[in-house]
C-alpha cells in the first residue's frame, strides 16, 4: 500500500511489493492476526518481505530448506485451507544426486503458532546420504519496517539459547518494555545445529520415508485477543468454544442456479472466517469482528471494518455487533495531535508492534480517518433496523452523541458546514478518506490539492448518518427534539452540497471534493457513485450520475474505475487513481438500485462475479483498471491484499442488492431484480429480529417467510 505523505509529496521510502518479491505464486496462510508468507517452495529468503508475522511483529524472517546445500524445485504448492498449505518439491541435478530422485513434502499450519511437517522419500536404486538443512532466522521487525525497504538491525539485542541436542532453537529480544521470543521445537532433533541452521544427516533407502516436525509457538501475551486454532501433534484444531464456529454455523445457506454465485459466496464465507478476530471487552464479554486484510492489515480498522460489517448484515448481525462495541470502547476521548485523536472520533487503525508500543508510531490507536465516525453511526442504525435491539442502541447512546458532536465540532474544521481533514501528526495520513494513499485525491490535471480537504462521499455519509440518527432519536433514544434538529441539518447539508459540489461541465458530475481554498477538485471519480448509496443525490441528477458511472471512461467492463480515463491523473495501476475496487462497486451498485437503476447495478454485479472466476472465486482488494477488451481477463493489481475484508464481503451486498432485500419495521421485504444468468436465489434461515427467515426469488416469484 503506498505510504501517504502529510505534505502532499511522494513518500520518501518506497513500499515494497508483494507478492512479486516472493514470486507471483507466493503462498500465504493466516489465522486472525497471524500469517506466514513464503515463496512457492515454502521458503522465506533472508531479507525478503516474507516471514511469520503475528500482531505486527515478524517472528521468522528466514526459513529456507535445502538438500545437499541446494535449493529445492517446486512441483506444486498451494493453500489447502486458509490456515494450511502443502508444498510438493524435489531435488535439482546435483553432482552426487540425480534430479527428481528425492520427493519432499512440506505441510504448514498456523493457529496459536506455526507447525510444519517435512517429509522425504528416496527413489534412488541404492541407499543415499542426504544432508537436509533448514536455515532459520529472525529480525523481530515491526510490520511498518517490513512494508518499507529497510528493517532496523536488532541483532545486538537478540540472544540465542539453542539446545545442543538439536531439539530447539530459541531467539529472545528485548528493547525497553518490548519483548519477543521465537522458539522452534524440533522432532526428531537435528543431527546438529550450525549457527542458526538445523542440519539432519540422513541415510535413505529406496522408498524409505522420513519425517520431522517443527513447531513455532506464539505467545499470546495480550489478554484481549486469542487465536481460533491450536496446534496439536500435526493437526490444527479449533477451540471447542470458538464463537466464530458458531457464527459460521449460523450463517444462512445460499442456493442459486448460478454455480458461480454459490462458489463465490462460499469462498467469501471462508475468507471472512480467516480474517476474524476475537476481542475480549471484559471478563464476561467477547466479540468477533473482521481484520482488514492480508498481509498488511490483519488488525482492527475503522472504515474497513465498519463497511465490511454493513455489507454482511443481511447474512447475520454478529460482525456488526462486535464492530460497534469494540470501536465504541476505543472512541476518542481527548485531543492528541500525535495520534490525530479528538473526542468522539472513531479510530482509523490499531497496531501492536514494537514501534507502536514504544511510542515511536501513533497507532495505539491512530485516529486519522475522516469518515469512520459517520460510518459508525450508519452501522448503528442499520444494525438496529435488522435486529430491533433497542437496548443495544440505548447502551451506546453516549457514544452516538459523542460521534455527532465530533462531526459538528471537530470534523467541520473551519465552520463551513462540511467535514474535512488535515493531519496534525508528523506521521499522520495526508489523505484521510477511503482513498488514503498520498496521491489518492487529485485534480483532473494531476496536481495535488491543498489541505484541508472535504471529499464528496464524506458529506454523503454525514447526511445519511444524521437522518439515521434522527430515526433512532424518534425511536429507542426517545429524543424527538433532537430528531427534528438532525433532519433540519441534513436538509441544509443536502441543499448546500448539491450547490457546491456539482460541476456542469463534461455532462455534469460531482467533484471529488473541495480543497483548502474551497476550489472544486475536478477529477471524475467513483466517489460520486457512493453518493447514491448515501441518498444525497437529487432524483433529477441520479440518471446523469448513473450514465457517467457506466460510461466507457468509468466502467472498465469488470467494474467502475476509481478515476475516469479522460482525466490526466488516471493510471490503471495507480492504487486509487484508476483501479477497480470491489467494495466501492458494491456500494455503487447498492446506490444505483436505491435510485431504480437495477440494470446498471446488475451490470456491475455480473462483471464483478465474472472477475472473481479468474481468481479462485475470491475478489481481491483491487483490480487494475484496464479495459475488459485489453486482455479479456481482469489484470491483477500487483500488490492487492487478498483476502481483504471489504472485498471479501462485497458479494454479500451484491446478493442483497439483487434481492432488493431490506429490513423495515420488524419485517424483511424484497424487491428483486436478479440477472437472467443467475435466475434463482434463496437465502435459507437468514437471521433478522432474532428470528430465522427464508427468502427466495425465482423469476417473477418472490417470497419471504419465517423459516420452519
Amino acid at each position: 500500500m503506498p505510504v501517504p505523505s502529510p505534505d502532499g509529496q511522494p513518500p520518501a521510502a518506497t513500499t515494497r511489493n508483494l507478492p512479486p518479491e516472493l514470486g507471483a505464486d507466493a503462498v500465504a496462510v493466516l489465522d486472525g492476526p497471524t500469517f506466514m508468507y513464503s515463496n512457492a517452495v515454502g521458503d522465506v529468503p533472508d531479507g525478503s518481505i516474507g516471514g511469520l508475522v503475528h500482531e505486527d511483529t515478524r517472528f521468522l524472517g528466514r526459513w529456507e530448506l535445502t538438500v545437499n546445500n541446494s535449493p529445492l524445485l517446486v512441483l506444486g504448492s498451494d493453500t489447502v485451507d486458509y490456515y494450511s498449505a502443502a508444498f510438493f518439491l524435489t531435488n535439482p541435478e546435483l553432482p552426487d544426486l540425480r534430479a527428481n530422485t528425492i520427493g519432499v513434502r512440506r505441510e504448514r499450519f498456523v493457529g496459536d503458532g506455526m507447525h510444519e511437517r517435512i517429509g522425504l522419500e528416496s527413489f534412488t536404486a541404492e541407499p543415499v546420504s542426504i544432508q537436509l538443512r533448514l536455515a532459520v532466522g529472525t529480525d523481530f521487525a515491526d510490520l511498518f519496517e517490513i512494508k518499507d525497504v529497510v528493517a532496523r538491525d536488532r541483532s545486538a539485542k537478540i540472544t540465542r539459547s539453542h539446545a545442543v541436542d538439536g531439539s530447539r532453537l530459541c531467539f529472545d529480544y528485548r528493547n525497553r518494555s518490548f519483548e519477543a521470543r521465537t522458539e522452534v521445537k524440533v522432532h526428531p532433533p537435528a543431527s546438529r545445529v550450525e549457527g542458526d541452521d538445523l542440519v539432519w544427516d540422513l541415510q535413505l533407502a529406496r522408498h524409505h520415508g522420513w519425517w520431522c516436525e517443527l513447531i513455532v509457538p506464539l505467545h499470546f501475551l495480550r489478554a484481549n485477543v486469542r487465536p481460533a486454532r491450536r496446534i496439536f501433534g500435526g493437526f490444527c484444531r479449533r477451540f471447542s468454544d470458538d464463537p466464530v464456529a458458531d457464527w459460521r454455523a449460523n450463517l444462512p445457506t445460499l442456493h442459486s442456479d448460478s454455480e458461480l454465485l454459490r462458489d463465490l459466496i462460499e469462498k467469501s464465507m471462508l475468507d471472512l472466517h480467516s480474517l476474524r478476530m476475537e476481542k475480549r471487552l471484559s471478563e464476561q464479554e467477547r466479540v468477533v469482528l473482521p481484520a482488514a486484510g492480508l498481509p498488511w492489515f490483519l488488525t482492527l480498522f475503522g472504515r474497513d471494518t465498519l463497511i465490511t460489517a454493513y455489507q454482511t448484515l443481511a447474512f447475520g448481525p454478529n460482525l456488526a455487533h462486535g464492530t460497534l462495541r469494540k470501536l465504541a470502547v476505543r472512541q476518542g476521548r481527548v485531543v492528541d495531535d500525535f495520534t490525530d485523536q479528538e473526542p468522539g472520533k472513531i479510530l482509523h487503525e490499531v497496531r501492536h508492534g514494537e514501534l507502536t508500543q514504544l511510542g515511536l508510531r501513533p497507532h495505539n490507536p491512530y485516529y486519522g480517518t475522516i469518515d469512520a465516525t459517520a460510518l459508525w453511526l450508519i452501522l448503528l442504525s442499520e444494525y438496529w433496523r435488522w435486529t430491533g435491539d433497542d437496548d443495544f442502541v440505548v447502551g451506546l447512546r453516549d457514544n452516538a452523541y459523542a460521534a455527532l458532536r465530533w462531526i459538528d465540532e471537530y470534523g467541520d474544521r473551519d465552520g463551513d458546514g462540511y467535514v474535512e481533514y488535515a493531519t496534525r501528526s508528523p506521521q499522520g495520513l495526508g489523505n484521510q478518506c477511503w482513498r488514503d494513499s498520498w496521491d489518492g485525491v487529485q485534480f483532473a490535471n494531476g496536481t495535488i490539492p491543498v489541505l484541508p480537504i472535504a471529499t464528496c462521499e464524506t458529506q454523503g455519509y454525514t447526511y445519511d448518518a444524521k437522518l439515521r440518527l434522527a430515526q433512532l432519536a424518534d425511536g429507542p433514544l426517545n429524543e424527538p427534539e433532537l430528531a427534528r434538529t438532525l433532519r433540519a441539518q441534513a436538509a441544509d447539508l443536502y441543499e448546500r452540497f448539491n450547490r457546491d459540489f456539482w460541476i456542469d461541465e463534461r455532462g455534469g458530475y460531482y467533484a471529488i471534493g473541495l480543497d483548502g481554498d474551497k476550489r472544486q477538485i475536478d477529477s471524475m471519480t467513483s466517489n460520486m457513485g457512493q453518493l447514491l448509496w448515501s441518498g444525497i443525490v437529487p432524483p433529477e441528477r441520479a440518471a446523469t450520475v448513473a450514465r457517467q458511472l457506466m460510461s466507457d471512461e468509468m466502467f472498465s467492463g469488470w467494474g467502475v474505475r476509481t478515476t475516469s480515463t479522460a482525466d490526466h491523473c488516471y493510471n490503471p495501476i495507480g492504487y486509487h487513481m484508476g483501479t477497480v475496487w470491489p467494495h466501492d462497486n458494491s456500494l455503487i451498485a447498492h446506490g444505483l438500485a436505491r435510485y431504480g437503476f437495477r440494470d446498471e447495478a446488475n451490470r456491475i454485479i455480473t462483471a464483478m462475479l465474472q472477475a472473481a472466476e479468474f481468481s479462485h472465486y475470491r475478489l481481491p482488494e483491487a483490480l487494475s483498471g484496464y479495459d475488459r477488451c485489453f486482455g479479456r481477463v481482469p489484470v491483477p493489481y500487483p500488490t492487492a491484499c487478498s483476502p481483504q475484508a471489504w472485498a471479501t464481503a462485497a458479494p454479500f451486498l451484491f446478493v442483497r442488492t439483487m434481492l432488493g432485500l431490506d429490513a423495515r419495521d420488524g419485517e424483511l421485504v424484497v424487491d428483486p431484480a436478479v440477472p437472467e444468468a443467475i435466475r434463482r436465489i434463496k437465502l435459507a434461515r437468514a437471521n433478522a429480529f432474532g428470528k430465522r427467515w427464508d427468502v427466495e426469488v425465482a423469476g417473477s416469484q418472490a417470497y419471504v417467510r419465517l423459516a420452519g
